[in-house]
């Protein structure tokens, strides 16, 4: 599947403001901020959705605008604690393809979730061979890291495949670690922060099939949260395949309550998926050890 350019955009009238995520690629459109009138802006988002042909709409509400979306026959599908600077942020859903609704994996996928919430919760880590080093990637390494995502991924809902886009990133605040093996990335990952708001999202996680038995990914994440610690973000948030059992494992082990899953919202791995929703609250973080 070619990758089609996906934009931001800011739309305004005298009655209301959002900030809207036009997402050819995965055939949907999200509406990550907005205020003033939420019909006339509900009504300007699905006019948007119309002329994308979107399959689904997103708007990440607000806690007091919560009834106002089911009147307006959205679904609540995930949430984020903290995620407006302090107040809970709710995934809510339009779809506009019927076959975009349906899940045959979904009682599945709930196994998963019920399996990965039984595990004990342990962040002791597995220290990795010494020959493995641990680095935060700077613009140079941006092709090297876009080689490791091609191998991981033949779709993914951005394009990562292109250093060029991994630049642009970084350029944005986007915080990128990860393992080398003799110069070469074996794992990767990243937090996006949201300065404006306080939040960051993990995200890009990636290690090669042979290099996964050494915990690679945990190291990473711990790494991740120092950091966004350090920087006073307190609100962080996972969004993991729901068929991914080791990486949803992981989460729960480092302390993420699950909150949702997000169904059939972009192409990932080799197909369409569903989305585990994982978030942490970090105010209580000094790193993790």
């Amino acid at each position: 599947m070619t990758q089609q350019h996906a934009n931001r955009q800011s739309i305004s009238s005298d009655h209301f403001m959002m900030e809207v995520y036009l997402d050819p690629y995965n055939k949907r459109v999200r509406v990550d901020d907005y205020r003033g009138n939420i019909s006339q802006m509900i009504e300007k988002a699905e006019e948007q959705a119309a002329l994308l042909q979107a399959e689904k709409l997103i708007v990440i509400g607000r806690r007091e605008d919560f009834s106002a979306f089911l009147e307006h026959g959205y679904l609540c599908e995930a949430m984020v604690d903290r995620f407006f600077h302090g107040s809970d942020a709710y995934y809510f859903t339009k779809y506009f393809v019927e076959a975009r609704k349906l899940s045959h994996q979904w009682l599945k996928e709930d196994a998963i979730v019920r399996n990965v919430g039984a595990l004990t919760r342990n962040s002791v880590t597995i220290t990795p061979p010494q020959e493995y080093d641990l680095v935060k990637v700077n613009q140079a390494d941006a092709e090297n890291l876009a080689v490791l995502y091609k191998k991981v991924f033949q779709i993914y809902p951005v394009p990562l495949h292109d250093p060029d886009y991994i630049r642009k990133t970084m350029e944005q605040g986007t915080i990128y670690y990860a393992y080398l093996l003799k110069g070469n990335v074996v794992s990767a990952a990243s937090a996006e922060i949201n300065s404006r708001y306080y939040h960051a999202e993990m995200t890009d996680c990636a290690t090669l099939l042979e290099h996964r038995k050494f915990g690679l990914m945990k190291q990473l994440l711990i790494k991740l949260i120092e950091e966004l610690v350090e920087q006073g973000i307190f609100c962080a948030y996972s969004i993991a395949r729901a068929q991914s059992f080791g990486m949803n494992a992981v989460l729960h082990q480092l302390g993420f309550e699950y909150r949702g899953r997000l169904l059939n919202n972009c192409y990932i791995y080799d197909k369409l998926e569903n989305m585990n929703m994982w978030i942490k609250d970090l105010s209580s973080c000094h790193g993790q050890k």
